[in-house]
């Protein structure tokens, strides 16, 4: 599998299937963000930048990353 990315202004969510271990921090954190029942499951633009970098760094495994442009 790929990273995936998902951009919105000002930055990127980057996702790695491969390394996910499925511990749903990302969908407990920000449900808004990260709902797996909807494609694309990730919709960056649901939060600020500062509350996806938040949650993306509870993420146990690193599949999700933030780059700030």
């Amino acid at each position: 599998m790929t990273v995936k990315r998902y951009t919105r202004e000002g930055a990127t969510v980057t996702f790695d299937g491969e390394r996910c271990r499925h511990a749903a921090e990302c969908v407990r954190g920000l449900p808004a963000v990260f709902d797996t029942s909807r494609r694309p499951w990730i919709q960056p633009e649901g939060a600020t930048i500062d509350e996806l970098d938040a949650v993306i760094a509870r993420c146990p495994s690193g599949a999700l990353q933030l780059l700030r442009d």
